[in-house]
Formats: structure tokens, C-alpha cells, sequence
């Protein structure tokens, strides 16, 4: 598996920019054709590229499994019909005033974790839209559980403050293996610097070669 360090539009935070799935990958509209196939080559699967709403802030506003990804509400029509067209799996926008879902669930095609401050009837959507089961918690006494760990289908990367039960609950919900790490030098917030799936990883052009270690345990 190949773990590549990147940068998308200058920017070593490429987990806000970019998702990836087992199915596909979403990366912001602006990246070279050469990127896009160093992507492809990493991830070994379909890229689209899109901006959400006028925002490349891919990573932070949607959440995805294979089999579907949710989205703001304030995500246009053509927007929607436009995913559905290229990637074929459920696309749902959630209404609600809370709108950083990449931030606030994290999933794989096993399960999900979802932030407390969700409602219930969010999180029956979210269900229904990702086809798994949901559950919610905070980790290392943060809600934002899709910024503080990554899931992927073979296992998962996490806060280096989760605790030992967090981590037993982690492995419960994605029926894979965690680990913990950082990721650009010292960040502990490994979404921010993450764009993985179960066949590759892209990570932030300033991770240390410890890090990548670490990071390359889940693949």
C-alpha cells in the first residue's frame, strides 16, 4: 500500500480539502491533471472533483462510506444530482443548523461514530444515508469525531489521547483495528491531515517519518 505525502492548493491540510471511500474519492475543483492521477494511482479509485457550495473545504462539510455520502443542506440541487450521476450511491443533505459533517462523523463501511451534539432524528438520517449502524460518543473528550480519528475498512487512526476504552469502542463500531498518531509534524487532529482508504494514503506534505509508521499500520 503507498502512503505519499501531498499538499492540495498549497496547503498541507489536505483532509479539510478532500474524502475518500473504497468506491471514490472527492477532491476540490483547481488540482493539475497530474495530481489527479498521483491521487488515483495512491487511492485506486474513481476521482471526482467539485466544490461544495463554493467551498473546496470537501473534507470538512460531507462524510462518506461506499454507500453514501451526507452532505449540508445548503448544498445546491446540481450539486446533489451531479454526485449522484458520477458516483451512483446515496447523496443526502441533513438539515440542520450544524453543518461540519466531516468534522462530526466518522465512518467506514462497517459503521459510524457521530458527535453527541447531533440530534436523534440527524443520526437516523445519517443511518439511513450510510446503510450501517450509528453510534454516538466523543473522543479524547472531543465531539468532533471525524477531525480527532480516520476510519478506514482495515482499521483505524486516532488521537493520541483516546483511552483504552475509547479504543475497544472504536474497534467495536468499524470491526477494525486502531491505532494512535499525529500527522504534519505534531498534530494530533488526524483528520486534518489525512486522505485514506483501505488501498492507499495521501497525508500532509510536513508528516514526519515516524508518523507515516504510524499511519501505515491501518492500511
Amino acid at each position: 500500500m503507498t502512503v505519499l505525502r501531498f499538499n492540495i492548493l498549497g496547503s498541507p491540510n489536505i483532509g479539510v480539502f478532500s474524502l475518500a471511500t473504497d468506491k471514490f474519492a472527492i477532491f476540490p475543483v483547481g488540482l493539475t491533471q497530474r495530481k489527479i492521477e498521483r491521487i488515483k494511482n495512491v487511492l485506486k479509485v474513481e476521482v471526482v472533483c467539485l466544490d461544495l457550495a463554493e467551498s473546496k473545504l470537501i473534507g470538512v462539510l460531507a462524510e462518506a462510506n461506499s454507500n453514501g455520502i451526507i452532505l449540508p443542506f445548503y448544498v445546491s440541487d446540481e450539486e446533489v444530482d451531479f454526485l449522484k450521476k458520477n458516483l451512483g450511491i446515496n447523496v443526502e443533505r441533513i438539515e440542520s443548523k450544524k453543518t461540519a459533517f466531516g468534522n462530526l462523523v466518522l465512518a467506514n463501511d462497517q459503521g459510524a461514530l457521530v458527535s453527541p451534539i447531533l440530534s436523534k432524528k440527524e443520526v437516523k438520517k445519517i443511518e439511513d444515508v450510510l446503510g450501517v449502524e450509528v453510534f454516538q460518543g466523543s473522543l479524547a473528550g472531543y465531539p468532533y469525531v471525524g477531525s480527532v480519528a480516520v476510519a478506514t475498512n482495515k482499521g483505524i487512526l486516532a488521537h493520541p489521547n483516546i483511552s483504552e476504552d475509547e479504543s475497544k469502542f472504536l474497534t467495536e463500531i468499524f470491526k477494525a483495528p486502531v491505532n494512535i498518531g499525529t500527522v504534519n509534524g505534531g498534530i494530533p487532529f488526524v483528520g486534518s491531515g489525512i486522505t485514506i482508504n483501505s488501498y492507499g494514503a495521501l497525508v500532509g506534505s510536513l508528516t514526519t517519518g515516524p508518523e507515516l509508521m504510524a499511519i501505515s499500520t491501518i492500511l
